[in-house]
């Protein structure tokens, strides 16, 4: 059951002028926690924003701990979706007396919602806090997919303690590990050092560079399809697009390019939980930024609501096989494509003994990869599942 104490009411602040006047907006479709006396129901809610103050393990950027209120003055003024959908905003999580505590608080909230098949929305705060997300997934022993948006890896270094660029070495380094695999979107090349790259690549963990996905923005799709977490640092975006970011570099995706990347990730039927940090109100541009994040968050919740709801576990009738075979490889892979969304999936074999990782044999791709695979290639996205399911 989910513990109000762990968070404080919120106050809505509009930009603009018109703003009581819209009865479409967001703020009259979603159930706020401005009243101490009046905490949201979750009952028949689908998704739950929770603002994070947490600033501690911070890098160059402090200013993150008022980033959560900003964020929400901008989304709430924005329309309402096509398809009604039943949101709650928690209010802000109450820091802890440490980060551990506030990760402790923010991992506890999660597994409540991820129970009840609610999706928590993060919003705020350093990087770090995505810890505490996939704490939630330790507590259900959920076995997880993380895909991180970020210009860097965030590895840090073994000895060093837990912060905003170090958090992926952390989650790796936990035991029990319920991490299965890690996917980084849009590193750039000048922020990661070879060895970080070597590490990625010995752990058969999948890392796609900035240059890489912005000729074609689709590949990003089945990437962010294959996740259940989902941690999109602002610093990933361009800094003319989002100046309100201390990290930020005149390179990264687009304002449009994020705002699609959000709709990927929504759309998928898998992803349970959300974070967006970085974000530094202090020096934002006339608000540029947050209004940015209120549109990706849109996106992404636009997104759910027009999921297809299909596995390729399903009905067989919902898809069809293509058997590709290799004469190079002397082998043959299967695509599963589907009739209704037109979205692809590959098979890929796993050993009985691995129980465990069955959900994670069927692996998101895109049409480029059967494009490979009739050209007699070995797609790498299929060999880098075969390497981790085998290894």
């Amino acid at each position: 059951m989910l513990n109000k104490d762990y968070f404080k009411p919120v106050t809505i602040n509009s930009h603009n002028k018109l703003f009581s006047n819209r009865s479409d907006s967001l703020l009259h479709f979603t159930n706020i926690y401005t009243d101490e006396d009046k905490f949201p129901s979750l009952q028949n809610i689908k998704v739950a924003i929770i603002g994070v103050e947490e600033h501690r393990a911070s890098l160059n950027n402090d200013g993150v701990k008022s980033a959560a209120d900003n964020i929400r003055d901008y989304f709430y003024e924005l329309k309402e979706f096509n398809v009604p959908v039943q949101l709650a905003d928690l209010g802000n999580l109450i820091s802890g007396n440490t980060t551990d505590d506030t990760y402790f608080a923010l991992a506890d909230v999660c597994t409540s919602l991820i129970k009840d098949n609610i999706i928590p929305i993060v919003i705020g705060g350093s990087q770090d806090v995505t810890f505490g997300q996939y704490k939630a997934f330790e507590n259900l022993k959920q076995i997880i997919n993380l895909v991180s948006v970020d210009s860097r890896f965030d590895l840090g270094e073994p000895e060093e303690p837990l912060h905003a660029n170090s958090f992926l070495g952390k989650i790796i380094l936990q035991q029990p590990n319920y991490l299965f695999n890690f996917s980084n979107v849009g590193y750039q090349t000048y922020f990661v050092g070879s060895s970080a790259i070597e590490l990625m690549n010995k752990m058969y963990f999948d890392a796609y560079r900035l240059g890489e996905l912005k000729g074609n923005l689709k590949e990003v799709e089945p990437i962010v399809r294959n996740a259940d977490l989902m941690s999109f640092d602002i610093s990933a975006i361009q800094q003319s697009d989002a100046p309100g970011n201390a990290n930020a570099s005149p390179n990264g995706f687009t304002g449009v390019e994020a705002c699609q990347i959000m709709r990927y990730a929504g759309l998928s039927d898998k992803i349970s939980a959300l974070g967006i940090h970085e974000y530094n109100p202090m020096i934002d541009v006339n608000g540029q930024t947050a209004h940015l994040i209120a549109q990706m968050l849109w996106y992404f919740i636009d997104g759910i609501v027009n999921r297809k709801k299909e596995s390729p576990f399903g009905s067989k009738n919902s898809f069809i096989k293509y058997r590709v075979p290799l004469a190079k490889e002397d082998h043959e892979i299967v695509f599963i494509k589907s009739k209704k969304s037109e979205r692809w999936w590959m098979e890929v074999p796993v050993d009985e003994s691995k129980i465990k990782l069955s959900r994670h044999h069927i692996v998101p791709c895109s049409y480029t990869d059967y494009e490979t695979a009739c050209n007699n290639e070995m797609p790498d996205r299929w060999w880098q599942a075969f390497k981790k399911l085998s290894s």
